[in-house]
């Protein structure tokens, strides 16, 4: 991964949080609010020649290395590796940002958060340090007006040409300038692109010093607060260590906006900044709390504001609370924002109130807030009574846990609990450590990850009893057991029905809004009741829509599972989507008809091909679609023509006779004492479904059937074929499919009878007669081709060569087919009377060869199915055959003559 060494200082926001005192400003430093500060510096490098970028999502695009954007420069790296050419050569941006590694210190100290903004100026190959330190410096003194008696720079040791740049031309004094070794001040990772840094600093005052005669820049105290990073990337390290100059140079900074505006308004903590003291005052006013009246508050509200701004923004960019990935993090937030709030005695969801907050206080930088205002509180509220619902008896359960280890005088939680109150009560495993931190207990975390991957293997087994393949990830096997879906759509083609679940990107969601889902993006949504028949048995999922006045699902596909829920696989069109919703559910019925034509006339062929075949019959897999019907069944042969015909018949048969259909419910042994055939593919219960078509079928289905066999309208069989030893395989087609199959084979014999001149009903005596007079005008070919070959062999017989006193012929002859070659070859062979011959061919791409040899040779030793399998090879084919008579192939006809160059070295080797 890359990151710049801005990324690396600017995670954590360091101020001072001991000093109660504010921050020294300057006479002439201006009191700018943080979204003021923000216009500025982006208005500032527009009027550089700089193209101004709208921040990336928070979700990274085509990269895997990353998780969440946590940098300004992270969205920018193809620029910067030349995987992608930059809209401009110079770009700035203010790219939100989320870093969470440090999320349990965030809240007990002022320095920490878990998102930040960062201003960033880049150059592609164009400007370079000349530039960034001149812009850099004049923004900071002539548009900010920092005071630069508090202003200091720091640049890499070796870095000899920033050091000019900052003391002769910027007119910065040397001693404010230090110097700093690689582990400060030069940026690099591994081999590839590096370089120097140069960083400026504020002086917040002795006051906020360590007070140790030494404090300069470079002290870990909080004096000099690093708030710009210059990154010169002029190098490329190679695997050798060596630092070789880039031919364009590239420019990337980075400025803590938070950070900024803590310095410009005076104040030691970015808790303490307008936008983000605002939204403290909101949860202040929430909790009936104060700010800086009593330290344990003081942590809450410090957590809870920071995470909600996380939060915030990461549901507007389409991130959903779940169990894994990008989702969990933001779980984890939620959750440990809302424990706080019931730390400060908020007892209730707050913290959708709170994100109306921060949408205001951000909504001019990022107008998508404001835009997706309501879904964003709708996905954290829904979230926070979820979490409600089970944090009271979880804490209840932590404390028993906590007494119970007090009263065992032990300090480790065992990870069976922790995971226990993971997996039933929703605390994340964080969440459990920093409460039981609060008691001086630490939690097995290694037993704790071995339940998990416990869960996972569970997960794993339960995916095997899922009916519908590829459903590969765990969402479902993790899901409550009691969600169930009741199928009411045998005959009922619409409901009114509840979304009980909602699933995007493998992961359960409670929400979900068109501004968060891209139009290709699959959901999947689970229903208390649907008239879709969900792919089982064979028969393939309905389609249809989802809709009520705020939302319109279009249902693509549907699947049922072996635990009874039947999943509606769905794209949102428009709208948004809240569990709990109520939405009609209506199928395509005309699709829904086309694909119950094709069942019917499954069973009906079953029961024809058995009378026809045999009983042994028996099907081994069907597909039933609304295009069309598939079903595999076993027999030892191929049907004839005459079979199938019979087969086809007799279901048009049954068909025409509108035999009716019953299908009621009754016991299995009940159904199978009566005779009735399961189909392949369907589990049964106690209690099955029957179909019966007449007295002619009856067979155990939960499938969708018509009600009457005449409602087919006909059937064709279209393909008859093997897919292993055996089994075979019909293809067939019904009602308006049946008709659209004949239309095309209608079509296509007027072509056929256009294109030969004659009538569709004349149109088979005009082909044969074509055919014939084709097959005599190509043995008229052949015949003149063998006079030819004929003529030539005298030419042939005139290059004669002997062999250790063998005669040999090789040629090429292109002109004959390999039926000719064999004739030319039995021609040279006569007229040789001893010897051997070998030809070769080349006609549409196929490379033909044939050797000959007389039987006096063959008792010398001579064996022209070896020699012509070495010959073959050349052309990168193969062949041989018997010592006198032999055949065989080549692909490649530019090697033939090289091939007919090795006979007579073979033939050496041939005889002794």
């Amino acid at each position: 991964m890359i990151y710049s060494k801005s990324t690396l200082l600017f995670l954590e926001f360091k101020v001072n949080n001991k000093d109660k005192t504010n921050i020294r400003k300057g006479d002439n430093m201006q009191n700018l609010g943080l979204n003021e500060i923000r216009e500025r510096y982006l208005s500032f490098f527009e009027s550089k020649g700089h193209l101004r970028l709208p921040s990336f999502p928070l979700v990274p695009q085509n990269d895997a290395s990353l998780l969440l954007i946590n940098a300004g420069m992270a969205p920018l790296k193809p620029y910067f590796t030349g995987k992608e050419t930059p809209p401009r050569k110079r770009v700035t941006t203010c790219q939100k940002c989320i870093r969470t590694p440090d999320i349990e210190r965030v809240g007990k100290t002022a320095r920490h958060a878990t998102f930040f903004e960062m201003l960033g100026n880049f150059s592609f190959g164009d400007y370079f340090k000349k530039e960034a330190i001149a812009w850099a410096w004049e923004f900071v003194t002539q548009d900010l007006k920092l005071p630069t008696d508090r202003l200091w720079v720091s640049i890499y040791e070796e870095d000899d040409e920033a050091f000019e740049i900052w003391t002769k031309e910027i007119g910065v004094s040397e001693d404010r300038v230090i110097k700093l070794g690689k582990e400060d001040n030069f940026w690099e990772i591994g081999t590839g692109p590096c370089g120097p840094c140069s960083e400026i600093y504020y002086d917040k005052g002795e006051e906020a010093g360590c007070g140790q005669p030494d404090c300069a820049v470079g002290c870990d105290c909080d004096r000099f607060v690093e708030f710009w990073n210059l990154v010169f990337t002029q190098f490329d390290k190679d695997e050798q260590g060596n630092y070789n100059r880039l031919a364009n140079p590239n420019i990337d900074t980075g400025m803590g906006l938070e950070r900024l505006a803590a310095i410009m308004q005076g104040v030691n903590s970015l808790f303490e900044v307008d936008t983000v003291k605002n939204i403290m005052t909101h949860v202040s006013k929430l909790a009936g709390v104060q700010y800086k009246t009593n330290d344990k508050t003081d942590v809450s509200l410090r957590v809870i504001t920071d995470h909600i701004r996380s939060t915030t923004f990461m549901v507007s960019d389409g991130i959903l609370p779940s169990n894994e990935g990008r989702g969990y993090v933001l779980r984890r937030l939620l959750r440990r924002a809302a424990r706080h709030g019931k730390l400060l005695g908020i007892d209730k969801p707050f913290l959708y109130e709170v994100a109306e907050t921060v949408i205001n206080e951000s909504k001019e930088a990022y107008p998508e807030l404001e835009k997706k205002k309501e879904y964003i509180k709708k996905v954290i509220k829904v979230e926070e009574e979820r979490f409600d619902e089970t944090i009271d008896q979880g804490l209840s359960i932590l404390n028993q846990y906590v007494d119970e280890l007090k009263n065992e005088n032990s300090r480790i939680l065992s990870g069976d609990k922790a995971f226990k109150l993971y997996d039933t009560y929703g605390f994340p495993i964080d969440l459990t450590k920093e409460i039981l931190i609060e008691h001086g207990i630490d939690v097995d975390e290694e037993g704790f990850n071995q339940e998990m991957n416990l869960q996972r293997e569970r997960a794993r087994a339960a995916r095997q009893d899922m009916d519908a393949a590829g459903w590969n990830d765990n969402v479902f096997a993790r899901m409550d057991k009691s969600i169930h879906t009741q199928f009411i759509g045998y005959f009922q083609f619409a409901s009114v029905s509840r979304v009980l679940a909602i699933v995007k990107d493998d992961q359960e969601v409670d929400t979900l809004s068109k501004g968060n889902t891209d139009i290709k993006d699959q959901i999947t949504i689970i229903l208390d009741q649907t008239p879709f028949y969900g792919e089982s048995g064979g028969q393939v999922g309905d389609t249809g829509i989802l809709e009520n006045n705020h939302v319109k699902i279009k249902v693509i596909d549907c699947k049922k599972l072996g635990d009874g829920k039947i999943l509606h696989i769905c794209k949102l069109e428009s709208g948004i989507v809240s569990k709990g919703d109520e939405v009609k559910a209506v199928i395509d019925l005309e699709r829904r008809k086309a694909i119950s034509r094709n069942h019917t006339a499954t069973h009906l062929m079953q029961k024809a091909l058995r009378n026809t075949l045999g009983e042994h019959v028996a099907q081994s897999g069907s597909q039933v679609a609304p295009d069309r019907l598939r079903f595999d069944f076993s027999h030892y042969a191929a049907m004839t023509k005459e079979e199938i015909d019979k087969v086809e018949k007799e279901v048009n048969k049954v068909i025409l006779n509108s035999l009716p259909i019953d299908a009621k419910e009754m016991p299995i042994e009940e159904a199978r004492k009566m005779g009735a055939t399961a189909l392949f593919g369907e589990k049964y219960g106690d209690v099955v479904r029957l179909v019966k078509m007449g007295e002619y079928s009856l067979e155990l289905c939960g499938g969708c059937h018509l009600t009457n066999t005449s409602q087919v309208g006909m059937f064709k069989i279209i393909s008859e074929s093997g897919v292993a030893a055996g089994t075979r395989r019909i293809e067939a087609v019904t009602g308006f499919g049946a008709l659209d199959y004949v239309e095309q084979k209608e079509k296509l014999l007027e072509q056929i009878a256009t294109i030969v001149k004659s009538s569709p009903s004349d149109v088979t005596k005009k082909v044969e007669t074509l055919i014939n007079e084709l097959k005599t005008s190509q043995k008229e070919v052949e015949s003149l081709r063998s006079k030819l070959a004929r003529s030539s062999a005298n030419d042939i017989m005139s290059n004669v060569v002997k062999v250790k006193g063998i005669k040999t012929v090789t040629a090429r002859m292109d002109e004959l087919n390999i039926d000719g070659l064999r004739n030319m070859g039995d021609t040279l062979k006569d007229k040789l009377g001893s010897g051997v011959v070998i030809l070769a061919t080349a006609n549409d791409g196929k490379v033909n060869f044939v050797a000959m040899a007389t039987k006096d040779v063959v008792a010398k030793g001579i064996h022209v199915g070896n020699i012509i399998r070495e010959v073959a090879k050349i052309t990168g084919g193969g062949g041989g055959g018997r010592p006198d008579m032999a055949q065989a192939g080549g692909k490649d006809a530019s090697k033939i003559d090289d091939a007919l160059n090795q006979v007579t070295s073979l033939i050496e080797q041939q005889i002794k």
